[in-house]
């Protein structure tokens, strides 16, 4: 069954997530699976509560950081985090979502961001550290816990 994304080499990022098919906004584009919980944050976790950290199954791990993102996070009714279009994605474009979309704070990357949008923050952050217009931006496209912390 074509899942609508696959696997590829990125430039000057390894590995990364990319769209087979085009995605309107508000659309599910990749379903998340909990595999397992985790004591504390990790580079590859996901905030899914105020102290609650769990790693995705399959390849949802694999989907970039961007400042300038085109997808989204949705909750399921397992608790894990689904990708949802944030905006409308073209068959070829990368994957990408902001980690503050479900990070209150991120410790685990390099100072300087790597994501080469023209708006890029400079720096991975997490939901704390964002300006409020962009919080605002990404309104119903975050996981629902970062409104409450």
């Amino acid at each position: 069954m074509d899942q609508g994304y696959e696997l590829r080499i990125t430039e000057g990022k390894g590995e990364g997530m990319f769209a087979c098919k085009d995605f309107q906004r508000g659309q599910l584009v990749m379903k998340g699976k909990i595999e397992k919980e985790l004591k504390k944050s990790t580079p590859h976790s996901s905030q899914i509560g105020r102290n609650r950290h769990v790693l995705h199954a399959g390849l949802i791990s694999k989907v970039n950081h961007s400042c300038n993102p085109n997808c989204g996070i949705g909750v399921n009714e397992t608790g894990a985090h689904d990708f949802v279009a944030f905006r409308d994605i073209r068959a070829g474009e990368e994957l990408t979502f902001d980690y503050a979309m479900r990070n209150y704070s991120v410790d685990h990357f390099p100072p300087k961001c790597m994501c080469g949008v023209p708006h890029c923050r400079g720096r991975i952050t997490g939901w704390k550290s964002l300006p409020e217009r962009t919080q605002k931006a990404y309104e119903g496209f975050v996981a629902p816990y970062l409104l409450e912390i």
